[in-house]
């Protein structure tokens, strides 16, 4: 049986979009413990209150939820622990350059299968401020509001 190739989400953090201005990506692997990936198979998994950091020149992904598998047995997973990402030294080292600069931090957008292996997808974010939240709600509800004119205009 051949195995599965492509891109399975498990998990998306749409709110790190709507809080944070995403300035570069990157996808990284993750280390992680047998009923961790068994419950993401389950695709069960929560990345809104997740960040990454850089620490001894290792990349790390805090505060990421992936539940307990149901069927574990002693040997399942704190749900809440450190994971390490796995990451080319060198683009360790230009996160690491780039996260110094004021203002910045490693956010999760995305947790995947990319064939067997899970993938996670890490960006360099600002934050926004308040007014920015609101401005970029306006500009989407201006938007969605010209493509229903322009869409009930060809049909008439």
């Amino acid at each position: 049986m051949p195995k599965d190739t492509g891109k399975k989400v498990i998990a998306r953090n749409r709110k790190a979009r709507h809080d944070y201005h995403i300035e570069d990506t990157w996808e990284a692997g993750l280390v992680l413990t047998g009923t961790e990936v068994k419950s993401l198979r389950e695709g069960r998994a929560s990345l809104t209150d997740g960040f990454a950091l850089i620490f001894q020149n290792e990349a790390w992904l805090e505060n990421v939820y992936i539940p307990e598998y149901l069927q574990g047995t002693w040997t399942n997973h704190s749900a809440r622990r450190r994971r390490k990402l796995l990451l080319h030294r060198e683009e360790i080292l230009k996160i690491s350059q780039k996260v110094k600069e004021s203002g910045r931090t490693l956010v999760p957008l995305e947790l995947y299968f990319d064939g067997s292996r899970v993938k996670v997808e890490i960006a360099l974010a600002r934050g926004k401020r308040e007014w920015d939240k609101r401005q970029a709600l306006r500009e989407a509800q201006d938007k969605r509001e010209a493509e229903r004119a322009m869409k009930s205009k060809q049909y008439l």
